[in-house]
């Protein structure tokens, strides 16, 4: 993962929706469209980006091509954000503070 290129792609307002939109299943480029008043064109370069970061996976199935979330880039980008908040993560993955505080208890 390239973090440059991440950030790059989720400091757009646009490219975060279609995340939004992804987060509830695969879509194809022409679901992603109709959710915008954008060309396809637009779109597509919106898709292209969120590619290039790996923020999002492609499948293709017959005359179609499915996007999809990659939740591990996302995953690693929290983990580099709580590192910089001085949080840690223990073996399960729970975040802590430096004084061992859990977050992820519920």
């Amino acid at each position: 993962m390239s973090l440059n290129a991440t950030m790059k792609a989720l400091s757009d307002p646009t490219r975060r929706a279609i995340l939004g939109y992804l987060r509830e299943g695969s879509m194809t480029a022409g679901e992603i469209a109709e959710k915008f008043d954008m060309t396809a064109a637009t779109v597509s370069h919106h898709l292209s980006t969120l590619k290039k970061a790996d923020l999002i996976k492609v499948r293709k199935e017959k005359n179609f091509i499915y996007y999809s979330l990659n939740t591990s880039v996302l995953e690693e980008v929290l983990m580099w954000i709580s590192a910089l908040r001085g949080e840690d993560t223990d073996d399960r993955g729970d975040t802590t503070d430096e004084e061992g505080a859990n977050y992820d208890e519920k």
